[in-house]
């Protein structure tokens, strides 16, 4: 199993446009955390402008498939985000 990091570029105000989203937005990740896709997920802060999901998987088609079916990102407040493979250094791999 290899690990994926999700990147999401997130459009200003974010924080307060995502509320009618958010409840679809966090039952498609805790489903996918649930399947034993996603390892950690979370935004970044100072500025709240990103955020990062860690998917662990055979390819990065489950993270793409997340991206493309997530409600900020088909609502338009995920500006750009990208799929990328991670190497674990550290850790449980």
């Amino acid at each position: 199993m290899a690990y994926f990091a999700l990147f999401y570029d997130v459009v200003a105000d974010f924080a307060a446009l995502r509320t009618p989203l958010r409840e679809a937005h966090l039952r498609l990740a805790e489903e996918a955390h649930q399947r034993g896709e996603i390892v950690l997920a979370g935004a970044l802060a100072e500025p709240a402008d990103k955020a990062l999901i860690i998917f662990r998987g055979a390819n990065a088609e489950t993270a793409r498939v997340f991206a493309e079916s997530d409600p900020y990102v088909r609502n338009g407040l995920v500006r750009y985000w990208e799929v990328r493979p991670w190497s674990v250094v550290i850790g449980d791999r």
